[in-house]
């Protein structure tokens, strides 16, 4: 026999397995059927935690500031007493080093020049992963923008207040804070209807090469050894489970109209959280991560009629009054993440599983309180499944304050990538988070 053998169909062939026979190429199998995704989403200026701290744990808690996740309660899992200690500035800079951290949990090294020095963060890891394949590994979002170099706060470069993905220790990934641009960028001269038509003339084709490739295979299969035919046995059931899936009805991504240019802080965040869910339901990636402002942000939150910045009114100094607006905008970015993840359960992966059900949703602080610019005790939620993955459904309070890398190895376990260790603290994954 030739050494190089193929089964033909329609015109097309199909390149067999690793035999002793025929010593073609090895094969490589097909990607999971069910998409695993991440989210990491931050919220600048820390929290106010006496209105977001659940007063009991298990299903029953409450908070004023996580009431528009009441929606999702089966779906969300918050966290208390977890610590990210390698946040720690290294004399004033909190902003900006807990968030230089907040994904990498690896302690910033304080400079404002080209010298920077961090982590490979969580999403970078899980991206090589999760979006293998797929035309963007990752997709980096925001609200406001700004470049990478330069002192951004007390010593410390922009590149930490700007960027919570890094792909290595000097390699900040810039975000995308125009909602038009990041659209052109996914759906660029995009036609869904020509896409509809041409998937189709590929699903008939594609099914044809597989047909004749079976009634070829049965007249190869008498001309091998046992150990050949076995092999090839096990491929061609291979051959079937993709002809299987060649046939489910085409999904044809329709991404909707392109965003305006021109909009509010609170239109451009919900523009580009409907990004995210159209990044998804088309498949491009499965790693995002989304800045609801850069590290000590001065938002002025119009839309809620407050008049002052977040990060002003962050240091609070114990004010009611100010500590009520904090609540106000806290509770607003809870909408937001709450938005979200509205948008994901929408997006059915199968009859019974939605995005949401296989996607892992990290929401936390760069700090824990704006005036104490602490990094222990931070506000976290971890949202969706992992596809059954992670125990959601219940408030969580932690004592001895566990590493926030503890968390990022059992949710990158959960999305099916091993991590021995993590950061700078992570040895374990965190307790009482999977299933």
């Amino acid at each position: 026999m030739n050494r190089r053998a193929f089964l033909g169909g329609a015109g097309a062939m199909i390149a067999l397995p690793l035999l002793a026979s025929l010593r073609p190429r090895v094969a490589r199998g097909a990607d999971p059927v069910v998409p695993r995704r991440f989210v990491g989403f931050y919220l600048p200026c820390g929290i106010v935690m006496s209105n977001w701290t659940p007063a009991a744990e298990g299903p029953a808690w409450t908070s004023p500031i996580l009431t528009p996740l009441d929606a999702h309660r089966q779906k969300v899992l918050v966290l208390t007493g977890v610590d990210n200690k390698p946040g720690r500035s290294d004399g004033g800079g909190d902003h900006a080093a807990g968030t230089g951290s907040f994904l990498t949990a690896v302690h910033v090294k304080k400079t404002a020049g080209a010298d920077i020095s961090n982590g490979i963060s969580l999403d970078q890891v899980l991206a090589p992963v999760l979006s293998k394949g797929l035309p963007l590994p990752s997709l980096e979002l925001g609200t406001d923008g700004g470049a990478a170099v330069g002192d951004c706060d007390t010593g410390y470069s922009c590149a930490y207040a700007r960027s919570i993905a890094w792909a290595g220790p000097t390699s900040p990934l810039p975000k995308q804070t125009n909602p038009a641009a990041v659209f052109d960028r996914l759906f660029a001269g995009y036609d869904p209807d020509a896409s509809a038509a041409e998937v189709m003339r590929r699903k008939v084709y594609r099914t044809s090469v597989l047909d004749g490739a079976l009634d070829d295979a049965s007249a190869l299969r008498g001309k091998l050894g046992r150990t050949d035919q076995a092999k090839l046995d096990e491929y061609l059931t291979s051959v079937r489970e993709l002809e299987q899936r060649v046939a489910q009805p085409a999904k044809v991504c329709r991404p909707g109209a392109r965003p305006p240019t021109m909009q509010t802080f609170a239109q451009r965040s919900r523009a580009m959280i409907d990004l995210i869910a159209i990044a998804f339901e088309c498949d491009l990636t499965r790693v995002v991560t989304f800045m609801l402002g850069n590290a000590g942000a001065g938002t002025v939150h119009s839309q809620l009629g407050i008049t002052e910045g977040h990060h002003e009114l962050s240091h609070h100094m114990g004010s009611a009054t100010n500590n009520a607006k904090l609540t106000q905008i806290n509770t607003w970015e809870i909408g937001e993440l709450a938005y979200l993840l509205t948008k994901l359960e929408a997006i059915k992966d199968s009859d019974t599983q939605t995005a949401l059900d296989n996607s892992i949703v990290f929401c936390s602080s760069e700090i824990e309180d704006g005036d104490a610019h602490r990094h222990t005790n931070l506000p976290v939620v971890v949202a969706g499944g992992g596809g059954g993955t992670i125990a959601t459904g219940t408030h969580r309070r932690y004592t001895g304050g566990p590493p926030m890398a503890d968390l990022f190895i059992a949710i990158a376990g959960g999305l099916g990538v091993s991590l021995a260790r993590f950061g700078d603290d992570g040895t374990k994954p965190l307790a009482g988070i999977r299933i």
